[in-house]
């Protein structure tokens, strides 16, 4: 048994510790603890989601991505990672309908009150900042300056 294995009971609290430093911006905290929790349980897919939310909080979408879809290869119902990967995907302006599917079909199929919650959060998010319309200052037509004669 490796020395290591004697944590074993503390997978969760990694976990969840590498999330409250993700959302604290420590990255490097972050990234430390999720593989910590790998290394105590790696069946699970929870530190890849981990992965996935540092990438999605540092706006690195198509990582991020990848994070959540690898997870969804692997468990197809886990609707933490089809939640955060509908969010990053809507936050591609290419993408934002099919992120927003994927957000409706988790309020629709999951049964935890939390990822409800986050996908309807991630919705209305969606609707306020990325679907908005631009405004006139932003929505300006480029001029084309004319050459003085």
């Amino acid at each position: 048994m490796a020395h290591w294995q004697k944590y074993k009971d503390d997978f969760v609290l990694l976990l969840e510790t590498g999330f409250i430093a993700a959302n604290q911006a420590d990255e490097d905290a972050a990234m430390k603890l999720f593989r910590a929790s790998q290394l105590l349980n790696p069946e699970s897919s929870l530190p890849k989601v981990g992965f996935g939310y540092v990438h999605m909080l540092k706006l690195e979408l198509k990582q991020a991505c990848h994070h959540f879809e690898e997870v969804l290869k692997k468990e197809p119902n886990n609707h933490m990672a089809r939640a955060l990967l509908g969010l990053s995907i809507s936050l591609t302006t290419k993408e934002v309908e099919r992120g927003e599917g994927l957000l409706k079909e988790v309020l629709k199929k999951s049964d935890d009150p939390a990822v409800k919650t986050m996908a309807d959060t991630a919705i209305e998010f969606v609707e306020k900042f990325v679907k908005r319309s631009p405004t006139p200052v932003q929505g300006q037509p480029q001029t084309k300056k004319k050459s003085a004669k």
